[in-house]
């Protein structure tokens, strides 16, 4: 039976999962929604930053259970699902690399991860290669400073309004847009593009 990259993140989160309150079950299909809606863009996120589709499927998961145990703070007025869910994801990536060098670099798997299927797999694999050129991209920005990397990702590979794109970095919306703009012109510069 074929699993999809989304069961298989699913199959992930399931067990950690605990029933809700009668009045909180309302939560949990709220949250299936958000989930639903926004776990192809947390995959690319990961997507473009691993050629592992073990490292993505484990990230993906890591950042869907980090939101479902802090679903009920989510404040939709403060910002939308893909914001904070990008903001999660970006967290959980800096833990990982984080946990990553702090590790002998001949350990590739912690105990207890579950093996993916030949579908997931090659699922993953088709989404990893769908991200080559944001990981082209991503590598072109490699020498902008870190704030103006992360606005460019959020609002031209991932789609977030800059708006949206403040709300997941903690910054201004005009910030956003300064360095958006910024950032633009200097990979113009860089790639020869005139406008």
């Amino acid at each position: 039976m074929s699993e999809t990259v989304a069961d298989a993140v699913a199959d992930q989160v399931e067990p950690l999962r605990h029933p809700p309150p009668r009045k909180r079950a309302g939560a949990a299909a709220e949250f299936e929604k958000v989930y639903r809606a926004h776990v192809g863009l947390v995959t690319a996120y990961f997507a473009r930053r691993s050629g592992d589709p073990q490292t993505v499927a484990d990230l993906t998961a890591d950042t869907f259970v980090r939101a479902i145990t802090s679903f009920a703070t989510f404040d939709p007025v403060r910002g939308s699902p893909r914001a904070w869910l990008i903001g999660i994801a970006s967290r959980v990536f800096a833990a990982h690399c984080e946990a990553h060098t702090q590790r002998s670099h001949g350990v590739r798997r912690i105990a207890g991860q579950r093996v993916l299927d030949a579908d997931a797999v090659d699922d993953l694999v088709d989404r990893i290669d769908a991200q080559r050129p944001g990981a082209a991209l991503l590598a072109r920005l490699a020498r902008l400073p870190r704030l103006d990397r992360e606005v460019v990702e959020l609002v031209d590979l991932d789609g977030l309004s800059p708006k949206e794109a403040a709300e997941a970095l903690g910054v201004s919306a005009g910030a956003v847009r300064v360095r958006l703009f910024r950032a633009r012109a200097k990979l113009r510069k860089t790639t020869g593009e005139r406008r």
